[in-house]
């Protein structure tokens, strides 16, 4: 990836040793296509790269958080020599975010859901809206989750549990997500409100005591992270050459009910 990239698609302000990185595609609802994904990466080694920040808040303009992968990038007749690239591309924005040397808040407001489900799970800590509705559907359209799903699904919830969230992707409430412990919070007064307590009582804190010990998790975690996004990016090149997955898309696109036969 180019050590420069600048993209609208991302924005980023920093005030008072908080920086936030917002997704600017909300006529999309925020979904991601390369330019995001690598917009993003770019903000997320500028921020790392600064003394003056100490948190980052991920957060999506208007009505959704992301409502996952650009379903344009998935519906193009890609070839095989383009799909890597991408896949390394979100494999490296998820390394980046998880390993970034600040504490981390995703605040979700409408849906975190595919792709940018997974991007919130790479973050410290989630805030969602009271209203907000998070998803790991990508068994809708015959594919498996990516953006290390896999991995953060099985640390907070456990293996067993981590595949029924997958295998039923079902759309959950921001209440049913904090009761599994997928998420931290949920925004009872308001987003903007808890957040603000909450990046305010961090601020308080010995900060860099609490990112040492992110840190050694990081590090201690990595190596699995970085095998789970190489075992993701080989079988979601499988799935796409499934006749579940072109039904999965087909019955999207016409707005349906799959029919699927288990090939």
């Amino acid at each position: 990836m180019p050590i420069n990239f600048e993209t609208d698609k991302v924005n980023l302000r920093v005030n008072n040793r908080v920086a936030t990185i917002e997704l600017n595609r909300p006529d999309a609802l925020n979904a991601m296509d390369t330019d995001v994904i690598k917009g993003l990466v770019y903000k997320l080694k500028e921020i790392s790269d600064s003394d003056e920040i100490d948190i980052l808040v991920v957060t999506g303009k208007g009505r959704a958080f992301s409502s996952g992968g650009d379903i344009k990038t998935m519906l193009s007749n890609m070839n095989e020599s383009d799909f890597f690239p991408v896949m390394d591309c979100i494999s490296e924005l998820i390394i980046t975010l998880y390993s970034l040397p600040k504490l981390t808040i995703s605040a979700v407001s409408g849906a975190a859901a595919g792709l940018g489900f997974s991007l919130a799970l790479a973050t410290d800590y989630i805030i969602a809206d009271k209203t907000s509705k998070l998803a790991m559907n990508f068994i809708g359209i015959g594919l498996i989750p990516d953006g290390g799903a896999h991995f953060f699904l099985e640390k907070r919830l456990g293996e067993t549990m981590a595949k029924q969230v997958i295998w039923d992707g079902k759309m959950l409430s921001a209440d049913e997500a904090f009761k599994m412990g997928l998420i931290q919070e949920v925004a009872e007064s308001g987003l903007q409100e808890t957040l603000e307590a909450r990046v305010q009582d961090w601020l308080s804190r010995p900060v860099q005591a609490m990112i040492k010990t992110k840190k050694i998790m990081a590090e201690k975690n990595r190596p699995q992270l970085l095998k789970v996004l190489e075992l993701e990016k080989y079988g979601q090149q499988k799935m796409r050459e499934t006749l579940d997955h072109r039904e999965g898309i087909r019955a999207f696109i016409e707005k349906r009910k799959p029919f699927f036969i288990g090939k």
